[in-house]
């Protein structure tokens, strides 16, 4: 009993509070950004590096929400909740703790790892600036922009996904986000890696990144033969009317097409 209860708790209040901060917290850094002046000065690199407080609540806020909202049941799933981990656990590591990557790319060009502070750390924005496309104060405004609009549609996706098959208390759902995408969840766990590689690259995450990619493609193709066999003629028309894991081409009408199809049989 007691177990349930903490479980009902989880879903009536935790949820809901992790995507308030979450979304709350990344319209306040993409509001900043636009906000702020590109000739706004970095901070030092002896500043910036080394805040752990601050590696442990960025890694365990995406974490809870990565948990929380994707319940991995399967093999693949939980393999894919793993290394998603890592990338996390990677990527806020270098970017609050110790710059792995950019320890090393410092010494492979000979440049001192002091010049290395926040604004230099954004390592698109860094070469952008070395190419004479942009300044780099530009060039970190560029990617602040585009990484944050990336990770808040990812998140919001994952969000409206559970919220809907939540509701759908396991029957087959075509309503809401799902009556533009099949895979709303997985692409939105796409956008924020893609997201995050824009804002922060490192050597571990751009190795991970296509290896969770292409994983998460599969485990959407897996979960089409799952759902397939369970719903039978009315998941396969769906999956003709409704895109996967891009709101391209086909769309709309399916919902209708499929409750239709669920009163002939």
């Amino acid at each position: 009993m007691y177990p349930e209860s903490l479980r009902q708790l989880w879903r009536k209040a935790a949820r809901p509070l992790i995507v308030i901060g979450v979304v709350a917290g990344g319209l306040y850094v993409f509001l900043k950004v636009l906000r702020d002046r590109p000739d706004t000065p970095g901070i030092p690199f002896e500043s910036w590096y080394g805040n752990w407080p601050a590696v442990l609540v960025a890694a365990g806020l995406f974490l809870l929400f990565l948990f929380g909202f994707t319940q991995p049941r399967r093999r693949g799933e939980w393999r894919g909740a793993g290394l998603y981990s890592a990338f996390l656990i990677s990527l806020f590591t270098e970017m609050f703790g110790i710059p792995l990557t950019i320890y090393f790319l410092s010494s492979l060009i000979g440049i001192p790892v002091s010049q290395f502070g926040l604004h230099e750390s954004h390592l698109w924005a860094y070469t952008l600036s070395k190419a004479g496309l942009l300044t780099l104060e530009q060039g970190v405004y560029v990617v602040m922009t585009v990484s944050v609009a990336l990770i808040g549609a990812g998140i919001s996706l994952l969000a409206l996904g559970w919220h809907r098959i939540y509701k759908g208390k396991g029957e087959l759902v075509t309503d809401g986000i799902y009556a533009f995408l099949r895979h709303p969840q997985y692409l939105g766990l796409i956008l924020i890696v893609v997201g995050f590689l824009i804002q922060w690259p490192t050597l571990p995450t751009l190795l991970m990144a296509p290896i969770l990619i292409a994983l998460y493609v599969r485990l959407a193709r897996e979960e089409e033969q799952e759902l397939e066999s369970i719903f039978d003629e009315a998941y396969r028309r769906y999956r003709q009317e409704v895109p996967g894991l891009w709101p391209c081409g086909r769309r709309r009408s399916a919902p209708a097409r499929v409750e239709e199809e669920a009163l002939r049989r």
